[in-house]
């Protein structure tokens, strides 16, 4: 087998550089239009409404489907049924969001696998093409069944965050995993600070009239149609499509191949190793391979149970303010920019400083710092419906939630990317504890893959979460819903706690 090239650290700084700058600009189309949603859907519905069709549509039997649940729902239910059709916009936007979780939590251990095989650059490439067939098929959106295949594409399309977290663990040591990854944290915040107040901006202009557009003389008997009706938010959809094609195009010039890649201490730790030195420069105690991967299988499920409870909450909060306050897409988005300048705040200074040469315990301690910042904020979404909105009490509880998702963005699945990476990386070498075999054979825990399974946990907690945390909001209450995922979480800090206290009790026996 061909040895691994190591790289210089100015090359892996670039190549992190590179990362950074291209998911800051994908994360900026896929944020654009999350303060839209609620009015995407409303505005599906209320066109479903007008118009007549002699068969069944999609949005139809969808709709049909959602009523369904809802009676089923009730029927367990001993408080009157609601025939409020926010019920039914609210699950039908779960659906969405379970659909869109769903295909990524299906395609991401293929895409790590391939990443594995093909390298990395050629897999995030083609991924972007989906990514700018998704847009496209947004723009062209002017009914529900395509702007449903638009989700299906870029559900199927997007391995952006793993492949750019594969790619930044290639090409960094372990003590600078989770100060590097941190930069996936902070183009989430900065994006989540611009995306949705674009959106909601842009979301006010219009091509043409009423969104229809003029054909030119030359396409018109190819289209066999003198104009074309985009989707009511045209606008957005379009800048979408531009930015993800100005990303495609950097990273086709600037990104390279960084499968195989060693750096500094990582490869120096690896070369020790094979050559017998069992010293290492990290804090880590030295685990097997079995270990490690039982430690992955946990971490997998500790994000799967994470992100099922949180992505619910987080889901339900613009329907929420929608809902009480009754607001627009540009209050919404304001609420989202405060979240997203806030964690970017926190990214760059508070996470970065602690995650400098953080060891694995150290590292954990920040993700069950922020699953408690997240058991706060659901406890003061509970309340908010529960306190009059004309008073000062709803608007503090409803900062304060915020301001606690803030920190959650900056700290839990950021730390947590941290710790099932330095799981992918250990030196080829490996002894078994309980027999001292040498488990060479077994030793390569291949990144991608690893990875790509790691982020699927998470997204398939994203795919089931919104869809019983709407259910029970609007079958029981809102209030409800958000104490079932407060309840939730309690039991995620306490895993989490014993998995803090385990890496510190190694941490110190290997320091004796």
């Amino acid at each position: 087998m061909s040895e691994p090239v190591r790289k210089d650290d100015a090359a892996a700084r670039t190549a992190v550089r590179v990362v950074f700058v291209a998911l800051l600009v994908d994360l900026l189309a896929f944020t654009m239009p999350l303060p839209l949603f609620p009015r995407i859907i409303e505005g599906f519905v209320a066109q479903e409404a007008k118009n007549s069709f002699t068969s069944p549509t999609l949005l139809s039997r969808t709709l049909d489907t959602v009523r369904s649940i809802r009676a089923y729902l009730f029927s367990f239910s001993s408080l009157r049924t609601v025939t409020d059709s926010r019920w039914d916009l609210t699950l039908l936007g779960g659906l969405l969001a379970s659909l869109f979780s769903t295909c990524q939590f299906l395609i991401s251990p293929r895409l790590g696998r391939l990443s594995d095989k093909y390298g990395r650059r050629p897999v995030l490439l083609a991924t972007m093409i989906g990514n700018l067939l998704s847009a496209l098929l947004w723009l062209f959106a002017d009914n529900f069944a395509l702007y449903a295949a638009s989700r299906v594409v870029g559900g199927l399309a997007e391995g952006n965050v793993q492949l750019s977290i594969a790619i930044i663990t290639d090409v960094t040591s372990p003590e600078a995993r989770a100060r590097s990854l941190a930069l996936v944290g902070a183009a989430f915040s900065l994006a989540f600070t611009l995306g949705p107040s674009l959106g909601a901006f842009f979301s006010q202009r219009t091509f043409g009239q009423g969104s229809v557009i003029d054909v030119p003389a030359a396409l018109v008997p190819v289209l066999r149609s003198e104009t074309i009706r985009l989707n009511s938010y045209a606008v957005p959809a379009a800048i979408t499509v531009g930015l993800l094609a100005f990303e495609t195009v950097y990273l086709a010039l600037r990104l390279p191949e960084t499968r195989g890649w060693l750096t500094g201490s990582s490869g120096a730790a690896a070369e020790k190793v094979m050559n017998g030195d069992q010293t290492t420069t990290s804090e880590r105690p030295r685990r097997s391979v079995s270990e490690r991967r039982a430690r992955l299988r946990r971490l997998e499920r500790l994000h799967l149970a994470f992100l099922f409870f949180f992505s619910g909450a987080e889901f339900t909060l613009t329907f929420l303010t929608h809902n009480l306050f009754n607001w627009s897409n540009a209050q919404n988005g304001r609420l989202l920019g405060f979240i997203g300048i806030l964690s970017a705040l926190l990214q760059g200074g508070y996470v970065r400083r602690k995650s400098k040469n953080a060891s694995p315990a150290k590292t954990g301690k920040m993700a069950l710092s922020g699953i408690r910042a997240c058991l706060l904020s659901l406890v003061c979404l509970a309340i908010l419906p529960r306190v009059s909105t004309t008073g000062k009490a709803a608007p503090a509880l409803l900062w304060t939630a915020a301001a606690g998702l803030a920190f959650v963005s900056a700290t839990v699945v950021n730390s947590l990317n941290a710790l099932a990476s330095l799981e992918t990386d250990e030196p080829t070498r490996s002894l078994s504890r309980t027999d001292g075999r040498d488990e060479s054979s077994d030793a390569k825990i291949d990144k991608g893959a690893a990875l790509g399974s790691f982020r699927s946990r998470g997204q398939l907690g994203r795919a089931v979460g919104p869809l019983v945390t709407t259910a029970i909001y609007w079958t029981v209450s809102p209030s409800a819903a958000y104490l079932v995922c407060a309840l939730g979480t309690v039991g995620v800090a306490a895993a989490m706690a014993r998995t803090v206290k385990e890496d510190a009790v190694a941490e110190r026996k290997k320091s004796e």
